[in-house]
């Protein structure tokens, strides 16, 4: 039996949603190092790759970030631009374990903070865009909403730094994720305090 069609001609109250965000294209003149970069921050590898184009994927996807040598400058933090991208983890420990693996293969990251919603650690690539990897605080997006209209979210919106390496001493301590997850309350707290990363030149 055939599909029905869906009304082309309108009135539409919305446009229709997509199913999923399938991958981000980044532009480069730092080919080789940040094709590396990204095979060891994901543990990715190349579904395709040749002297100028890099499709790397780590699930399901056929890639989930491309890697494109247009000869292009470092990015600017000056002009508008996207601000970063993220990557969910199932859990603190996969979170902290694949921390400490990068850490092992030399890439650190420039920001560690509990945002509330998310237990966040951020990364820099070559280019000098910005990569979250993340865990979900909360079970359900209804609770972490809760969370964002809250008073103290609404004075501090940014977060709590952390340290991750007191994170593993403590879930080794016995700590629970959930005791993890909860974002300690510092008062308020802006944009300002944010730390600088440098451009790379």
């Amino acid at each position: 039996m055939a599909t029905a069609l869906p009304n082309f001609d309108g009135p539409f109250a919305k446009v229709k949603s997509p199913i999923k965000l399938a991958h981000i294209v980044l532009r480069t003149g730092r080919f080789s190092k940040m094709v590396d970069f990204y095979k060891t921050l994901l543990g990715a590898e190349a579904s395709y790759e040749n002297e100028f184009l890099s499709f790397l994927t780590y699930d399901d996807e056929h890639h989930r970030i491309a890697i494109l040598d247009l000869g292009a400058k470092p990015m600017n933090k000056a002009t508008a631009g996207l601000e970063h991208v993220a990557f969910t983890f199932d859990s603190v420990p996969d979170l902290l374990l694949a921390y400490r693996q990068r850490k092992a293969k030399g890439i650190e990251p420039v920001w560690c903070v509990n945002h509330g919603p998310t237990l966040s650690l951020y990364y820099q690539d070559p280019d000098g865009n910005q990569i979250e990897t993340q865990v979900d605080s909360f079970s359900t997006n209804e609770e972490a909403a809760e969370f964002m209209v809250s008073k103290e979210f609404e004075e501090n919106p940014i977060g709590v730094d952390f340290d991750p390496e007191e994170l593993i001493r403590k879930l080794r301590e016995g700590v629970s994720e959930k005791e993890l997850l909860k974002r300690p309350n510092i008062g308020p707290r802006r944009m300002d305090s944010v730390p600088k990363t440098p451009v790379p030149v």
